[in-house]
């Protein structure tokens, strides 16, 4: 498989500046994952998709990446669904990490190097704690450990705003013992629910410290990137780098890089709005390859306003993609002459995706690519043309995260395609068409070769109902 060119940038959203990165070497990335008391949105898997993007861009262009993608399989909304549902709630949060996890398969999302839960990182966590108290920027109190913000001189960088500014449009944490409104928990004292043994009494985390734990004792000091929801900006993102640089008096990462909204009728998608729509449910109404097409169809850094237009497009582009990936399957090229056509595709395309990832233009590129191959099957030319076709095809669709249906079409499929041949041999034209008709229907199509008949498993779009049920 042919390999991009061994750099790229992302746009920091600290600095406002490219950052560049070059192959080979390790690249260290880490992206906040899920709280998981429910099912994964489609939401969380713009984000998911990006950053999947990213993971096998790196790979393609010969970096080693260590990437971690964390769950919070802690926090007080877990502990109160749980308790609704009358279960333990580190069985309930488990329970979701295994479901976001068939979401991610469902949409052929790439594993991060290693996805660690809180729980699993406590005395990190109590370690980083004791550091800072030590360091004089934590201070300890009756109702747990609270991080000092006027300690961090730096502190409202990436969002750009004071700290005054910040906490006047902020949710504050109410506690009668903080010294500053602006202060945020490290440890809180609790004599309920899940609790651990800490210096400072019996109780959980606060949300903000496992990042910050995590990415120290798996990734190091200083980070190549660290990516999430663009409503993380503040207060998690600013809250891990005051802790974390006031820790090691080290950057916390190169660059960062956060994932717009998508909106649903100029909502913001979230559980507590209600507005939702399941990644599971979305696969089945429209597919997975059609999803992953439409959450990449708009620059990361730009809200995406869901759209029935918009996903139609996104199935088009889709279908001859997934047309053109079938006709190299049935004729691989084998020729050994160079194709300056594939070529000029492929830096496009490199260009596109390495320019902070571009995704919009990297799909239009690899549509007009296989619009090229679809005219080359058309005209008996596939198989005989250059290697050079199918290699640089495979790459982008394997960059992008595509993926055909695995396996064969089961053998009832195969017994109808075999009697629409033998009907056709007879003349029952009628009869035949019939067959191709109903395996059309049930998302099989049939293209006849001049020596076989190919079975195609084709992605339908059953419903363009945006919130609705599958049809």
């Amino acid at each position: 498989m042919q390999r991009l060119r061994p750099s790229f940038f992302v746009s920091d959203t600290l600095s406002g500046a490219p950052v560049e990165f070059t192959a080979p070497r390790e690249l260290r990335m880490y992206v906040c994952g899920l709280t998981v008391y429910d099912y994964a949105h489609i939401g969380h898997a713009r984000t998911m998709l990006v950053f999947d993007v990213l993971h096998r861009m790196a790979i393609s262009k010969g970096f080693s990446i260590r990437y971690l993608q964390n769950f919070t399989d802690i926090d007080d909304k877990i502990i109160d669904r749980a308790s609704k549902a009358g279960v333990d709630p580190l069985k309930f949060a488990e329970r979701f990490v295994e479901e976001a996890l068939h979401d991610m398969d469902l949409l052929n999302i790439r594993r991060p190097t290693l996805m660690p839960r809180a729980t699993q990182h406590i005395s990190a966590m109590q370690r980083l704690i004791q550091g800072l108290i030590e360091r004089g920027h934590a201070y300890v109190v009756p109702s747990g450990v609270y991080f000092s913000v006027r300690t961090f001189p730096e502190y409202g960088k990436l969002s750009k705003k004071r700290v005054d500014q910040l906490m006047a449009g902020a949710r504050v944490e109410p506690d009668p013992h903080k010294r500053d409104p602006a202060d945020f928990a490290l440890w809180k004292i609790y004599d309920t629910g899940p609790l651990w043994d800490s210096p400072w009494g019996k109780g959980r985390p606060g949300w903000h410290i496992e990042c910050s734990a995590m990415i120290n004792e798996h990734l190091g000091e200083t980070i190549d990137i660290h990516g999430g929801g663009a409503d993380l900006v503040f207060p998690h993102h600013e809250n891990e780098i005051a802790q974390s640089e006031s820790y090691t008096g080290k950057p916390l990462a190169r660059a960062w890089v956060h994932v717009e909204m998508l909106n649903l009728r100029s909502e913001k998608m979230a559980k507590s709005l209600g507005n939702v729509i399941r990644i599971r449910d979305a696969v089945e109404m429209w597919g997975p390859n059609t999803l992953r097409t439409y959450l990449l169809s708009s620059n990361y850094r730009s809200p995406l306003e869901f759209s029935v237009d918009g996903l139609v497009k996104s199935h088009e582009n889709w279908r001859i993609i997934e047309s053109a990936a079938y006709d190299l399957v049935d004729y691989p090229p084998s020729g050994d002459i160079e194709s300056q056509d594939a070529r000029n595709y492929f830096k496009e395309f490199d260009d596109a995706i390495s320019a902070d990832l571009d995704t919009p233009r990297a799909i239009s590129t690899l549509v007009r690519f296989s619009r090229f191959i679809g005219r080359l099957s058309s005209e008996r030319r596939l198989g005989s043309s250059s290697k050079e076709v199918g290699e640089y095809f495979w790459t982008m669709f394997d960059v992008l995260g595509y993926r055909l249906p695995p396996g064969p079409p089961p053998d009832d499929v195969l017994m109808l395609v075999e009697r629409r041949r033998k009907l056709r041999s007879e003349g029952r034209f009628s009869d035949a068409d019939a067959i191709r008709d109903d395996l059309r229907a049930r998302g099989y199509e049939l293209v006849d070769l001049p020596d076989r008949t190919s079975v195609r498993i084709v992605e339908r779009l059953r419903t363009t109902s945006v919130l609705g049920s599958p049809a």
